[in-house]
């Protein structure tokens, strides 16, 4: 990763835990692990917050060079994403429709389950994170559904760590396996390394090192 997009990683890493989005301490994740940090993205919670997060979306995205033609976000934290970036996405002159689900379909209106833009072209999938890879994987069948081909997905977040499948850990991360499954790059905006980075040069952070390091060591790829 070049100079550049490790200092974006950065930032974002001091904005979410500066928002306290990004918190230190003991909880329990999805699959039932103690992790000692904790990633909210339901906290970036009024105009500020989440048009700088949309920021850092639109940074992330245009230094990848990933083309796409349409944001999709899944519901629910999806759809408040995928309007802000596309948002600031117009704000730097490119005005990029988007699309979200319900998680009902209505039968009445328009019905079914697609609300916004037409689903066409290349769409990009925009979530916070990826923890088991079936938002992604139902974001896909919409997509393709619609006649349309999913060709990435934006997240803020990756953990990095192994993904628990059945209650055995994977030697792969969910990231991981939603790159070898359906074949698409996934663009994070941080990782955890960048996390652990961020840490070593943020003394007040300084007595979480030990627990985030063990976490990597025992869950980490």
């Amino acid at each position: 990763m070049s100079a550049p997009l490790d200092a974006l990683a950065q930032d974002f890493v001091a904005f979410a835990v500066e928002a306290s989005v990004l918190r230190f301490g003991e909880f329990k994740t999805k699959a039932g692990r103690l992790s000692p940090y904790f990633f909210n993205a339901g906290l970036f919670d009024d105009g500020a917050k989440l048009g700088r997060l949309a920021g850092f979306y639109a940074d992330r995205l245009i230094a990848s060079g990933l083309a796409f033609d349409m944001i999709f976000g899944p519901a629910y934290k999806g759809i408040t994403l995928a309007a802000a970036v596309s948002i600031e996405l117009a704000r730097r002159g490119r005005n990029v429709p988007f699309a979200y689900n319900r998680k009902e379909a209505k039968d009445h209106g328009e019905g079914g389950t697609l609300v916004g833009a037409p689903v066409q072209g290349r769409v990009l999938i925009i979530d916070d994170v990826i923890s088991a890879g079936t938002s992604v994987r139902e974001s896909i069948q919409m997509i393709e559904a619609a006649g349309a081909t999913p060709c990435g997905v934006a997240i803020a977040l990756d953990r990095q760590e192994k993904a628990a499948e059945g209650g055995v850990d994977s030697p792969h991360s969910a990231v991981q396996q939603v790159q070898q499954r359906y074949g698409l790059p996934v663009v994070a905006i941080a990782g955890l390394a960048d996390l652990l980075s961020f840490i070593d040069g943020s003394p007040a952070l300084a007595a979480h090192r030990p627990a985030v390091l063990a976490y990597r060591e025992r869950y980490g790829v």
